[in-house]
């Protein structure tokens, strides 16, 4: 029989490849296809971790021959680790991995980006490619606003605990192609946004700023040049979410779905789910039978003036075990929390997240767990505990997993 740990890993993978790009669009097929025949030439733009992959199953689904038919060319933006030749959209590595802020190179791309859809005409077609991440990989600073001005502001309100709408406030005052720029340079007569959502609730309005999103309106909407918008949401948390409740189910586990959230401090995350934790212990001791907790959001740190290195994912994974220890004493055998990023980047780190079983636990003490937890320090201790989540780039997001197995 295999551990609860290994059970974990296989529900947290089949979640990802749930919300796997080229499997979302394929979902879509038929409306897609619809679009790009009534169009004369198709461009296809945007960014994000997941832009790759969407650009490729766009690729994927039109064929070769309606490819060359209408001219589909395009650019998108996506980080170091998630780059890929297609035949007719370029996929350009435009900041490195792990790094979530905007560089020179996203800067060009974009305008490159904007100079493409700027020059259409009225039968032609624009994709817009935007998920979870685009924030950073589709950037164009307003005039008289330097690069380092708009990634000073924006990391002042991240390392305060800024959520992501607050974020994405900022980052549309200061930009040419949120909050509906992408949109508003568009010359083609239609412009439909494909996307892939990283925010709970999955806001148009949000996710990535909202490039194509009507200025103070919604996500249809004609612009002042005459480009017909809409939107396509492909998948978002909730689709992660179900896919590790069924992958759970079929373990043998009896699931509880938990309420998905945002924006809380994952100190409070990773203490909910020790009591959910110890909760579904005390059940499985009643009947023998295993359980599982399946929830889905997106937690924020506090990081002080004196941090260490870690993420919000590691760090709700440490506060869970400071939780547990603090009621039971041990950690009880059996029992797995983990908490993840389905992109498979957790704050500035190579991990998706932390994972903490009888041996990881075993291997944290007390004094170091405390340290770690006030410091923002989580990925060095669970690093030597054998703790972290690695994953590398998956090539989609759509927020955070978290697993409670009782065994």
């Amino acid at each position: 029989m295999k551990s609860a740990r290994a059970d974990a890993e296989a529900i947290w993978k089949a979640a990802i490849e749930a919300v796997a790009p080229e499997r979302l669009v394929a979902s879509q097929a038929e409306v897609l296809r619809e679009h790009v025949a009534a169009s004369e030439r198709v461009v296809v733009v945007g960014g994000g971790k997941a832009a790759a992959g969407l650009a490729a199953g766009i690729e994927a689904l039109l064929g070769t021959d309606v490819l060359a038919r209408h001219d589909v060319a395009g650019l998108v933006s996506v980080p170091a680790g998630c780059g890929r030749r297609l035949e007719r959209i370029e996929i350009r590595q435009t900041r490195p991995a792990g790094a979530n802020l905007p560089t020179a190179a996203v800067v060009e791309a974009t305008r490159e980006m904007l100079a493409m859809i700027g020059r259409l005409g009225p039968r032609d077609l624009v994709i817009a490619a935007i998920t979870g991440g685009g924030s950073a990989l589709v950037a164009a600073p307003r005039p008289g606003v330097s690069l380092e001005e708009k990634i000073s502001r924006t990391r002042a309100l991240s390392e305060a605990g800024a959520d992501i709408a607050t974020l994405n406030a900022a980052r549309r005052n200061l930009s040419l192609v949120k909050g509906g720029g992408l949109a508003l340079a568009c010359s083609a007569g239609r412009l439909v946004a494909v996307v892939i959502s990283d925010v709970i609730g999955s806001d148009f309005g949000v996710i990535a700023s909202g490039p194509c999103v009507a200025p103070g309106g919604g996500p249809a909407w004609t612009t002042p040049g005459g480009c017909r918008v809409e939107h396509l949401l492909l998948g978002d948390n909730a689709t992660a979410v179900e896919a590790a409740a069924n992958a759970a189910w079929s373990l043998g586990y009896e699931v509880a779905i938990d309420e998905t959230t945002d924006g809380e401090q994952a100190e409070e995350v990773g203490r909910r789910l020790a009591l959910r934790a110890l909760g579904r212990l005390a059940e499985s001791a009643r009947d023998g039978r295993p359980r599982a907790v399946i929830a889905g959001g997106e937690a924020v740190v506090r990081v002080p003036a004196d941090h260490g290195v870690g993420g919000r994912n590691q760090q709700t994974a440490l506060a869970a075990l400071a939780e547990v220890r603090d009621r039971e004493g041990a950690w009880p055998a059996g029992l797995v929390i983990a908490s993840i990023g389905t992109d498979g980047e957790d704050g500035p780190t190579d991990a998706a997240g932390g994972v903490i079983d009888a041996t990881v636990a075993a291997s944290i003490g007390g004094e170091a767990l405390a340290r770690a937890l006030r410091r923002c320090d989580a990925s060095p201790l669970l690093a030597a505990s054998g703790g972290l989540v690695r994953t590398g780039p998956t090539g989609t997001n759509v927020a955070d997993l978290r697993l409670v197995l009782v065994r």
